[in-house]
């Protein structure tokens, strides 16, 4: 004889019986998988009150680690960890807004090539914040958002693609450096207000590094050569991400009419 199953019941505000209901909505995150969070890979989405905020806190800080593994004192992000957030960031309906920090030195040229197309390709507000640094690679990762902003100290330093390690002397070496040179290029002059003719002098410039060329920039330098959109910090940085959700949800309110 099949054994039937009898649903729990409970008496609504009215005395009737009715079959309970399952909560299936997830329960919150508690403070030790934030903390957690925090510890792994510097990331969260910024506490509202008692619930999940709409702006999702993206960091890239130190060295951007991509297909070789670091020394373990060297501070890292390693690309692997952020691509599945980016896309969960996409598929999260809660997030309405990402702002990405950076300080970083730069690292892995075809990892740190590949954050900045994802970070130019999410489906939401984007607004980078760059704060003591964003050197060689983290430039395009730096203008792969919507809006960018720099703090007045902190600084950029431009220079030719470099690579470690056995490098053949032949001149398809040469060839293979000038393409990825020039897809780095390519993105900058695509996501930013600077000309591809003015990147390439600011890269190949002499006498600004000692026994090396390239430019650095600082603060303000950074947006009157239009590689940054604006000279602020977090404050500023905050409003600008506001106000680009702000644009978007009246944006898809207007298409829904």
């Amino acid at each position: 004889m099949k054994e039937e199953i009898i649903p729990h019941v409970f008496l609504n505000e009215t005395g009737d019986k009715t079959p309970s209901e399952p909560n299936l909505s997830p329960p919150p995150p508690s403070e030790a998988d934030v903390a957690n969070n925090i510890k792994e890979f510097g990331q969260l989405s910024t506490p509202g009150k008692g619930e999940q905020s709409a702006i999702h806190c993206l960091t890239i800080i130190g060295q951007v680690e991509g297909h070789m593994s670091l020394p373990p004192q060297n501070k890292t992000t390693k690309y692997e960890h952020l691509i599945p957030q980016i896309v969960g960031i996409c598929e999260d309906p809660k997030i309405q807004g990402v702002l990405i920090i950076l300080n970083t030195v730069g690292g892995d040229v075809e990892a740190g090539l590949a954050l900045a197309e994802l970070i130019a390709s999410i489906n939401k507000p984007t607004v980078s914040l760059v704060l003591g640094g964003a050197h060689s690679i983290g430039i395009p990762i730096s203008v792969a958002s919507d809006y960018s902003f720099i703090t007045p100290t902190a600084s950029m330093t431009i220079h030719p693609v470099r690579m470690n390690g056995t490098v053949i002397g032949v001149s398809q070496t040469f060839e293979f450096f000038d393409q990825m040179q020039e897809r780095i290029v390519h993105f900058v002059e695509r996501n930013s207000n600077i000309s591809g003719d003015r990147f390439r002098e600011l890269m190949l410039a002499v006498g600004k590094l000692a026994m090396d060329v390239g430019t650095v920039l600082v603060g303000k330098e950074a947006v009157e050569e239009k590689l940054i959109d604006e000279v602020g910090g977090l404050t500023e940085a905050m409003n600008k991400l506001h106000e680009l959700m702000n644009e978007k949800k009246n944006q898809e309110v207007g298409s829904d009419k």
